[in-house]
């Protein structure tokens, strides 16, 4: 290891070194205490960095990565600067933070953070995403970006990043997760990821159950946001799909063809609601450059084909709602393939939900579970699954079950699925990615 690659660990051993909430089990996450008065006096000290350019704040259960990504993809097309922030990473903390595409590099990260350590070492209790959040809006300053994309990190309300007013404010598909800290109704979740609209600030909804819905309409109303809900204000057809990627047509208020190469229905809804943020959000993305940057958006492990035959498919699902969607999916691309699923979650899912919803697909499922405090014991799984009627075994590490599951695939022609955990897939990314390597010539 070079000296700034050294430099760089230390630095990450810094941030680490501040709670990190993503890291806590559900019981510490309940008792938490979230404010944005750290924030405030962090970002007033550093200069307010987070009000020098227009910014699209997204907020959601599920979908807000990609229209994060496709947003960030279409400004860019059309010349802007753009900075996207983004949580967690896959495989490298700079991840988090990118201008143009770009994860931010990493002697920059740590010439930041040496910058800022005597004004964080002013404040009490900060947090790592705090901190982490103010670095994303530092950097984006200091780059000159011309716009800024940025995801929630977690609900909304108390959200770190929820300290910025921006262009437009976004709430992608809500659904149950994270119920300790956002509420075990929909109701109650939808009020947290509400907590981002700001008053007479332009907000866009994907479709929502009524009950979220509900909720989202009467806060708009309260801060006079005008609100434009996909599915009622934006009609749009889904038109083809395979597994170069999909067609769609907006219909109304305009028409105008799209493809993306994410795929799953899913992904359809998620264009048509990145499409109207970028339309309320004011800024110039013209219609020709939202058709390119959409086309060309690479958001990785959304039901990622890393191989086609046998399949390798590594996918973030996470929550009930999403394995729901996950199994849509797997029937519209493989429908003939069973499917040995690579499988860690966190202690706080509902992992029979999870796994019930693809059951009917499942040929064996690989417990296993990744480097990360909350993650499930396998052995839990094999007990679920069991009960489920669905064969099941624990491999560990994460690349033993792949290197396990590749085998099995070579002999039966199964479809490998990584999901559960977005920790275990990116293991699974970066373990399938040093097979790669090694067997180039």
């Amino acid at each position: 290891m070079n000296a700034s690659e050294a430099a760089y660990q230390q630095t990450l051993d810094y941030l680490y070194s501040f709670v990190d909430y993503s890291l806590k089990k559900s019981s510490e996450l309940a008792k938490a205490s979230f404010n944005l008065e750290r924030m405030y006096t962090l970002l007033a000290a550093l200069g307010q960095p987070q009000n020098r350019y227009p910014a699209i704040h997204v907020a959601g259960t599920k979908g807000k990565g990609s229209v994060c990504a496709l947003c960030a993809s279409a400004l860019r097309a059309a010349g802007h600067r753009t900075g996207l922030y983004i949580s967690p990473h896959l495989q490298d903390f700079a991840e988090r933070i990118q201008v143009n595409g770009q994860p931010i590099p990493h002697t920059t990260l740590t010439t930041l953070v040496e910058e800022i350590k005597p004004v964080v070492a002013g404040i009490a209790s900060l947090t790592f995403f705090e901190i982490t959040t103010a670095l994303a809006f530092l950097y984006f300053a200091r780059q000159g970006v011309d716009a800024a994309v940025i995801e929630v990190g977690l609900g909304g309300r108390l959200d770190a990043t929820n300290v910025i007013t921006p262009r437009v404010s976004v709430i992608t598909s809500l659904s149950y997760d994270h119920m300790a800290v956002l509420g075990n109704t929909l109701s109650a979740i939808a009020a947290e990821k509400a907590g981002i609209i700001k008053e007479r600030i332009p907000v866009v909804s994907a479709p929502q159950p009524d009950e979220a819905l509900t909720v989202l309409e009467r806060i708009a109303a309260e801060r006079h946001a005008p609100l434009t809900l996909v599915g009622r204000d934006v009609h749009f057809r889904a038109l083809e799909h395979s597994l170069d990627g999909q067609r769609l047509q907006i219909e109304a208020p305009v028409s105008l063809p799209l493809r993306i190469p994410l795929l799953g229905r899913h992904q359809v809804v998620n264009a048509v609601t990145a499409w109207a943020a970028l339309r309320a959000s004011g800024l110039k993305v013209p219609s020709e450059a939202i058709q390119a940057g959409f086309a060309d958006v690479v958001w990785p492990c959304r039901f990622e084909v890393a191989r086609r035959q046998p399949p390798l498919v590594l996918d973030s699902a996470h929550n009930v709602d999403s394995f729901e969607k996950l199994s849509q999916t797997l029937a519209d691309y493989f429908p003939t393939y069973p499917v040995t699923l690579i499988f860690g979650c966190s202690e706080d899912k509902n992992m029979a939900a999870m796994l019930a919803a693809l059951k009917g697909q499942l040929k064996r499922v690989l417990a296993t579970r990744a480097a990360h405090p909350r993650a499930v014991d396998p052995q839990a799984i094999v007990v679920v699954a069991g009960q489920l009627g669905i064969p099941a075994e624990v491999v560990t590490p994460v690349e033993a079950a792949l290197r396990h599951a590749l085998a099995l695939a070579e002999e039966e022609q199964t479809l490998i699925l990584s999901a559960g955990s977005m920790f275990v897939t990116a293991e699974v990314k970066t373990a399938w990615q040093t097979f790669q390597n090694a067997s180039s010539p």
